[in-house]
């Protein structure tokens, strides 16, 4: 009796929110506001999406041990894993706002209103974006707050137990002081809709954000960059040299000499692949020359199109790692065009940045080189770039590592000093000037692999450029050094192949490599992580040969 005068003196329960309908009022306002954001960036520039800004941010603030982590894990899906991971966090945090948030909305607002605040800061510390790019995340900002507020007035409440409520009003169930069972029902004297109405208004505005997301992302594909490749015709007036016989030992289990387009390994920082057709492509000369230039696409075209057939290798490569890749590029001489610039004295690198803002740094001794073969390519495999590998023109300069030479989406190019640049991973300790280490790696057998005993073919690949290779050698379980056979060597910037024939014995073996170049340096058995220089060491096999 107590109990009961303590709970009817105190009045009701203030009305709340069900769990369920806290959660989706969350999910639904940040559904909103991405997908508006997303629309209003499709109609200023693609890369001031919210999404979009706050993962390449987090790209660029991830330590590089994470973005290695990531790279070795899901190697070309590291970017899909950093999508979905940001949407499980975007989807936790709204769900929480509105959890928090089932008696007043002002935890919801507040936490909306940082999620925007969020997104407006990514965007303003994009280097490529303009002032005017912070309408999106501003957009996104305001939906969301305003979403989130109307659906929280409109959601259905539960209060304590309404005179004259029926059992299909129930939604959950409490305990009272004293421990015995009360029900909370729909309460219709507070603001809200019943459920049915609720959930019939949140599936309009669940449809809507998808509706405005889809048009978003169909504004922001307008550039049709399949349509300007397909216009492009590429016939190279030094065609590079044909790929002897004997190139690589594919039938024994190495790559195939020339990598299709579709295989080659992708290794970069851009979550969306940027999109500009090659009639409006433009990369400007600058910085410590005589003249400025200002290329057009078809003004590298008209010049001198020569087709060199060259291996890209990733430093992020491991030790036996799949990121080295040849191809036959079509492009324009770099050196002819810096030469024509007029590189001045003092000048020791070349800074390029791509259009989403990546930077890179090039010793300009590397490019100068009368041999170097560093190319403004515009083709590969006899077709004009593919979009993932920096169409409309991607900048390759052989024998030093990717993230030193190979910039993707090429629009500046200033000539500078080291000194007084420092490239975007420069920026994070990573080396200034990267040529490419000798190595080689074990194709066939895989690790832990069961082969047949008896006689086996091992073979794999080594690279040694500007060197060449000249010998490799395997060893099983310690044991001397065999030579090994190459194939026909194509030139000096590409890989080589090689195979051995061994006598194994049943049971459990150790294979190791190794490439000796054509200066006579051997590779060196000590490990080395890729960062910041390359990966080091001899690439070892365990595996097993059955009876």
């Amino acid at each position: 009796m107590n109990a009961t005068r303590s709970r009817q003196s105190s009045g009701p329960a203030a009305p709340r929110l069900p769990l369920w309908a806290a959660a989706a009022v969350g999910l639904l306002a940040v559904a909103a506001a991405l997908a508006s954001g997303h629309l209003v960036a499709a109609l200023i520039d693609p890369f001031a999406s919210p999404f979009l800004a706050v993962g390449n941010t987090a790209i660029d603030l991830t330590p590089h041990p994470v973005k290695d982590f990531a790279i070795r894990t899901f190697g070309e899906n590291d970017k899909i894993v950093l999508l979905a991971g940001m949407a499980f966090v975007i989807a936790a945090a709204a769900a929480l706002a509105g959890l928090l948030s089932r008696r007043s909305a002002l935890p919801g607002t507040l936490l909306a209103a940082m999620l925007g605040v969020l997104g407006v800061a990514a965007v303003l510390t994009r280097p490529t974006l303009g002032t005017i790019a912070v309408l999106a995340p501003l957009t996104s900002l305001v939906v969301g707050v305003l979403v989130f507020r109307w659906l929280h007035r409109l959601a259905p409440r539960s209060s304590a137990g309404k005179p004259g409520a029926d059992e299909s009003q129930l939604v959950d169930d409490t305990v009272d002081s004293v421990g015995q069972p009360e029900t909370r029902a729909l309460d219709w004297s507070v603001p809200g809709l019943g459920r049915r109405r609720f959930l019939i208004t949140s599936t309009a505005v669940a449809a809507a954000a998808g509706t405005t997301a889809m048009a978003g992302q169909f504004v922001g594909g307008r550039v049709d960059v399949e349509a300007s490749r397909r216009a492009i015709r590429l016939v190279p007036d030094e065609p590079a040299p044909p790929i002897p016989a004997g190139a690589d030992f594919a039938e024994d289990g190495t790559p195939t000499f020339i990598t299709s387009n579709a295989d080659f390994y992708r290794v970069d920082t851009a979550l969306s692949v940027p999109r500009t057709r090659a009639q409006d492509w433009r990369l400007r000369v600058h910085g410590m020359v005589d003249r400025e230039l200002v290329l057009t696409y078809d003004d590298l075209l008209n010049r001198p199109l020569v087709e060199k057939t060259i291996s890209l290798c990733c430093v992020s490569n491991e030790v036996g790692g799949p990121y080295i890749s040849t191809t036959n590029f079509i492009g324009v001489s770099l050196r002819d065009i810096l030469a024509e610039a007029g590189v001045q004295q003092g000048s020791d690198q070349l800074a390029t940045r791509s259009v989403d803002g990546w930077t890179c740094g090039t010793p300009v001794e590397d490019i100068m080189k009368p041999d170097s073969d560093a190319l403004l390519a515009i083709g590969m495999n006899g077709e004009p770039l593919p979009a993932e590998h920096g169409f409309p023109v991607r900048m390759v300069v052989p024998g030093l590592y990717g993230f030193v030479s190979a910039t993707k989406w090429l629009v500046d190019a200033e000539l500078t000093t080291f000194a007084d640049f420092d490239a975007y991973w420069v920026k994070r300790d990573w080396a200034r000037r990267a040529p490419i280490k000798t190595m080689s790696r074990v194709d066939r057998p895989k690790a832990f692999e069961q082969v047949p005993a008896g006689r086996f073919v091992a073979a794999g690949v080594a690279w040694a450029q500007h060197k060449g290779v000249d010998k490799v050698e395997v060893r099983v379980d310690g044991g001397p050094w065999q030579a090994t056979k190459l194939s026909s060597e194509v030139n000096v910037d590409t890989w080589r192949m090689w195979r051995v024939e061994l006598d194994l014995s049943a049971g459990s073996h150790t294979l190791e490599v190794r490439a000796t170049d054509r200066t006579g340096y051997t590779q060196t058995a000590d490990r080395a992580e890729p960062i910041p220089d390359g990966a080091a060491g001899w690439h070892t096999i365990v595996f097993t040969a059955r009876p």
